[in-house]
């Protein structure tokens, strides 16, 4: 469960660090603040942030790996503060599914906007996280809507139940839609295709 006025904040450079936490504070926000990847992950596992703000490039863990940590295995959102915009390190944060990716050097009014529209975001889209940890039967207490949907993937691409819902979640977090708009824009979908003369 994560919480959703917490940020953590990871910045392998003490001063910018030191801003940034002093900035969110100021701004209402509860932080918590790491120099380094590896210490930044035991602090994401034992407080649960609602969002994480990421320095890409630093020694050890970089911000990717961080990144892709919170993403992967807590589930918990997270944006970039990078002095870096080339095309590999853009394409690198898309595919990892950032929130926001912010170009240094900002100051603090600039990162704050962006943080409460990554919060709001984050609390929007909710009940797609909320799915992040299911098992296989974590179906039965899902809206019929969404039970349909996982029935026509598993039919559709000879999918287990747990493979099925794992292709929703991604598809809805991916169109940052709801899990049960994604699904009902689904079997809207294959409702039309069904019908007699559809391409």
């Amino acid at each position: 469960m994560t919480d959703s006025g917490k940020i953590l904040v990871v910045d392998d450079d003490r001063l910018v660090l030191a801003m940034l936490a002093h900035g969110l504070s100021q701004a209402g926000y509860e932080v918590i603040d790491a120099d380094n990847g590896d210490d930044a992950i035991l602090l994401a596992r034992q407080h649960r942030p609602g969002l994480a703000l990421l320095d890409i490039r630093m020694e050890g863990k970089s911000g990717f790996d961080v990144a892709a940590y919170l993403r992967d295995h807590l589930q918990i959102p997270f944006m970039f503060l990078s002095a870096f915009s080339d095309e590999e390190t853009v394409a690198k944060v898309k595919a990892l599914g950032a929130v926001a990716y912010l170009v240094k050097p900002l100051d603090i009014s600039q990162i704050i906007p962006a943080v409460q529209a990554a919060f709001a975001n984050v609390n929007e889209h909710k009940s797609v996280q909320d799915v992040a940890e299911h098992t296989a039967d974590a179906l039965d207490t899902m809206a019929p809507v969404v039970a349909m949907a996982v029935g026509v993937l598993m039919h559709r691409y000879s999918l287990a139940r747990g493979e099925a819902i794992d292709r929703l979640r991604h598809l809805a977090q991916s169109e940052r839609r709801t899990l049960d708009d994604t699904a009902e824009r689904l079997l809207q979908a294959v409702e039309l295709l069904a019908r007699p003369g559809a391409p």
